[in-house]
Formats: C-alpha cells, structure tokens, sequence
C-alpha cells in the first residue's frame, strides 16, 4: 500500500469529512469519494460540458450538490472550469490532465462492478455511461486484425469509435471518414450489442439507420461481451 511516502504533495481537502488516514487510498476517497463526485468524472471522460449538461446526465443529483462537487473536484485540481471562445462563449467543465488520469480505474471499476450478481440493467442509463460502457466491455483480443471506424450517433449526440490494434479510441463528435455509421436510439444500440437480431430487420423498421459497410458493423458488434457473473465459490 502506498501510504506516506508521497506526504505533503497536495493540500488537504478542507471543509469536508476525511478519513484521516495516511495512506493514498485513503487520500484518494478524499479527493473523488463523496457521492456524485466520481459520477462527475464519468461525465467528463469524453470531453468538456456546460454544468446544464452535467445535471443532465446526473438526473439523481440537485444543482447544489452537484456545484459542491464540481467547487471540490476543482480545488482539489481533478477538474477546472474554462470559457470556450466566441461563438459559444459559454463556461465548461473539463477534466485536468491528472483528472483525465482516473478513465483507466473508473473503467476498471466498471468491469468489476458489472460482474456483481446485483447489477441492475433495467434502470436509466446515460448516453454518456452507454458509451464507455463500450470501453469497458470491449474485448481486445477478438478485434485482433480489426481496423476501423464507426460513427455512432445518439440523439443529438455524436461519437468517432476507432479500433486498432486491438484497441478501441472514443471520442466525442462526428468521424470525418467512417467505415459505418450507425444512428439509433438507445435501446437499439443495446440491442445490436446484446441480441443477435438481424441488422437488417432493424433498418428495415426503421429503428436502426445504418450508413457504410454492414460487414464492419458485423465484426463490430461482436467485440462486446457481456460480462460474467462471479462465481458464487467466489462470493465466499
């Protein structure tokens, strides 16, 4: 366990309970423990957002909780908040470069998390959440010798989803050159990734509008498996 041996490097979090315990853990559930205050980060993994779009994606968190945490996430330099330039001259929320450094362990607590026989899948779930739900179920070793582009449109919101290597790169925003693209709502996209309902039956209600090579969307949609409970020998 890491404990004190980085002592000092960071000012103490002030007006708020702690733990009081010298061990970076500890710190750690200082910095990004209080509730709402991870779910924050989750936000921002993809990019920048308008508080209004925050509290959207936090349906569960009032505007105060929600300011409180982001002043916290602030002060303790996990977030900052910026003003983008003109036309939008709005203010943003964006993670710091050390903030952007807890996508790996949120990722990683979500691929734990969802192998809990508790796991609920029929409550709400946000775009953004279904989106890096995709990093976290993504399964390197089948898209070995796989290189493409998807786009992937919900809503009003729009994603570039670049595999290679192995690897899956997701980004807000509109692919310049796609391989596919698909355009659904939610629990359409579920259904592509869950079911082995033909793609063509859904374009063909119109549920699923799907731009590109059918193939790609194929192979694509067959690199999430879904997770798999812990044994119950595991659970003892």
């Amino acid at each position: 366990m890491v404990c004190q041996i980085f002592a000092g490097r960071l000012p103490a979090v002030v007006g708020r309970r702690k733990y009081e315990d010298a061990c970076a853990v500890a710190h750690g559930l200082d910095l990004v423990g209080e509730r709402w205050a991870l779910l924050v980060v989750r936000e921002l993994l993809l990019g920048p957002k308008r508080f209004t779009d925050l509290l959207s994606g936090l349906p569960g968190a009032s505007p105060d909780v929600l300011t409180q945490r982001l002043r916290e996430l602030t002060e303790a330099g996990v977030v900052r908040r910026r003003r983008l330039p003109p036309p939008a001259a709005s203010w943003v929320y964006e993670l710091t470069n050390w903030g952007a450094e807890l996508e790996p362990i949120v990722l990683r607590l979500a691929q734990w998390s969802s192998r809990s026989p508790g796991m609920r899948y029929d409550g709400p779930l946000g775009v953004d959440s279904l989106v890096l739900s995709l990093k976290a179920l993504f399964d390197g070793p089948a898209a070995k010798g796989f290189t493409a582009t998807v786009g992937l449109r919900l809503g009003d919101q729009a994603f570039r989803l670049v595999i290679a290597d192995g690897r899956l790169e997701v980004s807000r925003g509109e692919p310049e050159r796609a391989d596919a693209v698909l355009d659904a709502d939610q629990a359409t996209l579920l259904a592509v990734l869950r079911t082995e309902r033909p793609l063509a039956e859904m374009r063909d209600d119109g549920s699923l509008r799907l731009a590109g090579d059918p193939e790609v969307v194929e192979r694509f949609r067959g690199l999430f498996p879904p997770p798999q409970p812990v044994p119950v020998a595991d659970r003892t």
